[in-house]
């Protein structure tokens, strides 16, 4: 007998807890850091290290703005900052808490660096959680990407309302759109990952071309069908189940093929899925837009030194400002070809081409130049900044990487000296 969730009710269930509805305002960032030894970043980094320096940040108030830190498979470092109810409070907790990072990995000869990609080597994985060990083996069945993904990349996720239950630019509706038309173009701007093993790769973001080939079931961008809440309920289940929960020993690996939806039809080891199942589930869907009560934009490279706070700024004022986010829209509707949402191909020639692609560059300029006019004080500062050195001129930071440019006056104190 079936006594789990019906399909009807998993619907229902997907669409209010990923889309739940408020008035945009609040901004959140998530910033992702690759761990290099200081003195020589090819060296491994082990976990016993990376232990002693993360340590003092557990005590209460070491990070003074209640950021979450967690670690990634690969050893890397995330800050998730509380949402704030302003950009600038939102910039100014996240930093405050980045220095206190920075500070506990420099006593231990570590630094964090803001990379999409590894461009040493893949390391080790350091969480033995099963979680992670069945979402390596599922992975591994599609090919060897998924173990770059979880060991080597790193993002900046910049995290906003989802938007109120009206029709208009505020509302949840215009607001999933709009974030899909920014985001090849937020993914062009800020590429940062074009080496691997020490060689370009041909990408500027070989970041995104690495998800891309890692499980298109959960990493694909969501196709436009009309409505929000039923394309991602869709998504999600036509996904393939990547892990289901038992009780220890016993390992979370899931049947090969298994999709959500799958499950729902039929048990597997004598077990329906249950809501709790759904709600994990959903949390193993990696998106470049993904809903989760909020709208996490997921496409951003991890940026060196404070160059998050330029992506996060632009991201904010593009979706938030709404002047800025009519310009951006307007600006996108050559990417579209008439459509809502871009083609899934412009990801890829985003992360290929970053703004040296005459119509992406456009974008980027035009958007860039949108976000600065909506900003003020330092966030427009920081985005002026990153226009002058790299949207105005069809530039994004992988090209200073390509070019042996120091991305930060810092660069050879703080990842060796190997240009």
């Amino acid at each position: 007998m079936h006594s789990g969730l019906r399909h009807q009710d998993a619907e229902t269930r997907i669409g209010g807890i990923c889309f739940k509805t408020g008035p945009p305002g609040r901004t959140g960032a998530e910033l992702e850091w690759l761990v290099h030894d200081r003195t020589h970043p090819g060296r491994p980094v082990t976990a016993e290290r990376l232990d002693a320096a993360l340590a003092p940040l557990g005590a209460p108030g070491a990070l003074p703005g209640g950021s979450r830190l967690t670690r990634e498979p690969g050893g890397q470092v995330e800050l998730s900052s509380p949402p704030a109810d302003s950009l600038t409070h939102c910039l100014d907790t996240a930093a405050a808490d980045q220095a206190a990072l920075d500070r506990a990995l420099a006593r231990e000869g570590l630094v964090a660096v803001g990379r999409g990609l590894d461009p040493y080597r893949i390391p080790g994985r350091v969480l033995q959680h099963p979680r992670y060990q069945a979402m390596e083996q599922h992975f591994d069945r599609i090919g060897p990407w998924g173990r770059v993904m979880m060991r080597a990349t790193a993002a900046v996720q910049v995290n906003l309302e989802a938007g109120d239950s009206s029709d208009g630019p505020a509302g949840y509706r215009h607001r999933w759109i709009l974030a899909h038309r920014i985001g090849p173009v937020l993914l062009a701007a800020f590429a940062n990952s074009p080496l691997w093993q020490g060689r370009p790769t041909g990408w500027k973001s070989t970041r995104q071309a690495v998800w891309s080939r890692v499980d298109p079931t959960r990493t694909r961008p969501v196709a436009d069908g009309g409505d929000a809440r039923s394309d991602w309920a869709r998504y999600a289940l036509d996904a393939a189940v990547m892990c289901i929960r038992r009780p220890a020993p016993a390992r979370w690996t899931a049947p090969p093929g298994l999709t959500f939806r799958d499950w729902l039809d039929a048990p597997v080891d004598g077990r329906a899925p249950a809501a709790d199942d759904l709600d994990y589930h959903l949390g193993t869907l990696f998106p470049p837009v993904r809903p989760r009560g909020w709208l996490e934009l997921r496409m951003i490279d991890a940026q060196y030194g404070d160059g998050w706070q330029a992506a996060v700024a632009v991201a904010s004022a593009l979706m938030d400002d709404p002047a800025a986010a009519s310009l951006a829209y307007d600006a996108t509707e050559p990417l579209t070809r008439g459509d809502r949402l871009p083609p899934r191909s412009l990801w890829l020639r985003a992360a290929r081409h970053g703004p040296a692609d005459p119509a992406l560059g456009a974008a980027v300029r035009a958007c860039v130049s949108a976000a600065e006019a909506a900003l003020t004080g330092e966030p427009r500062r920081a985005v002026a900044r990153f226009a002058e050195r790299y949207a105005e001129h069809g530039r994004c930071p992988a090209d200073d990487l390509l070019q042996g440019t120091p991305q930060h006056p810092l660069d050879d104190v703080r990842e060796g000296t190997h240009r």
